[in-house]
């Protein structure tokens, strides 16, 4: 169940989710629009993680932490974790 994992309602877990999944989208967005200044590169890269960051963490709010990093780390999706995460450093 979507609720065993925290003390928040369901509503506050979809508004956070809401609020961190436009975060990271923003952040994102923004990272790539910076890319064209000069030193655009490092603003990019920074903007871009913590965008990449922030949608991943919006998805804690519903799942809850623990379970998310048990999906995160199931067999089927190892891989693509591992390469998300190095990528993301």
């Amino acid at each position: 169940k979507v609720l065993d994992a925290s003390t928040l309602s369901f509503g506050t877990r979809v508004k956070w989710f809401a609020i961190c999944f436009v975060a990271g989208i923003v952040c994102s967005i923004l990272g790539t629009a910076l890319l064209w200044l000069p030193k655009g590169i490092k603003l990019f890269a920074v903007f871009y993680t913590l965008g990449n960051i922030a949608a991943l963490a919006s998805t804690c709010f519903l799942m809850g932490p623990l379970k998310q990093l048990k999906a995160m780390f199931e067999p089927k999706r190892l891989v693509a974790t591992v390469v998300m995460l190095v990528n993301i450093l």
